[in-house]
């Protein structure tokens, strides 16, 4: 069993609490349009545009034309990211659970957990169980990080080894939903109800993209919605202001909320009964 993994950070403090290890896998199932990482969207197909424009020639073609990664060479210009044409990068690795996880124990006892994110981590719930299951062996505490687009409830032996899910509400109506991603929001919903009444549900987050969506709406929506699991678990809710840094040029232009405006927000969702509250 092997995952592709798009990077593996050892130590990160804004991926869940305390120190801990995020995973990031290759692969997703919507097309946000702020996607701060589209270079994770999509598998390589192999068609050699970043193997040219290479400066440092850390990228050469391979049996079947798979491109090859030499990361000695690479000098992290992100030139082949740029000028992907399919949202993708040859810098990955397929790597089984135990090559993941000998990564982790390099950290410990410096890191309370993992964190795994993508992408779409849920696209790969087997390889997340067996890395949980490692992890959990050493008392590492697990999350993930995910757009809600796979019912959770289809994978209980995961759930069951998963300490908490970070779970993006990218819209509550569902037509702003299908004009963010591409897809409809039913099963993101239908995950936050399951998670919150198992007190699997860690956080929710918003991006807050003001030119792109009702984001007041949304988010009052969205507050108005969870509340009541509040009373089954304390959870936190996240809400991320748009940049553009990273963001696929036809949607980098968009406003940057305001401090005034995140802060806003934020009332309502204390208005709701939240008390955890961060914004960023």
């Amino acid at each position: 069993m092997k995952a592709v993994v798009n990077r593996i950070i050892p130590f990160s403090s804004v991926d869940g609490p305390g120190n801990r290890t995020a995973v990031f896998l290759q692969g997703c199932n919507i097309d946000c349009k702020y996607c701060h990482n589209p270079e994770t969207r999509k598998l390589c197909i192999g068609c050699g545009t970043c193997v040219d424009a290479c400066p440092a020639g850390a990228l050469t073609r391979g049996p079947e034309n798979q491109i090859q990664y030499d990361s000695a060479k690479c000098v992290q210009c992100d030139t082949c990211i740029h000028i992907c044409p399919h949202d993708s990068s040859p810098r990955t690795w397929e790597m089984t659970p135990e090559e993941v996880y000998a990564r982790v124990k390099r950290q410990i006892p410096f890191i309370r957990g993992i964190t795994v994110s993508g992408g779409e981590c849920m696209l790969q719930p087997e390889f997340l169980l067996e890395l949980f299951r490692l992890a959990k062996q050493d008392g590492l505490t697990t999350l993930i990080d995910s757009n809600g687009m796979i019912p959770f409830q289809a994978y209980p032996d995961l759930l069951e080894v998963t300490d908490g899910v970070m779970l993006d509400i990218k819209a509550f109506p569902p037509e702003e939903h299908r004009k963010i991603t591409g897809a409809d929001n039913a099963v993101v919903l239908e995950n936050a109800v399951y998670l919150a009444e198992r007190a699997k549900l860690y956080e929710f987050r918003c991006v807050i993209v003001p030119d792109l969506y009702d984001t007041e709406e949304s988010v009052r929506k969205t507050g108005e919605f969870l509340a009541p699991y509040l009373k089954v678990h304390h959870f936190r809710a996240k809400i991320i202001a748009y940049r553009p840094m990273g963001v696929r040029e036809p949607y980098s232009h968009y406003r940057i909320p305001d401090q005034e405006s995140l802060n806003h927000l934020a009332d309502i969702l204390r208005s709701c009964g939240f008390t955890d509250i961060v914004i960023i």
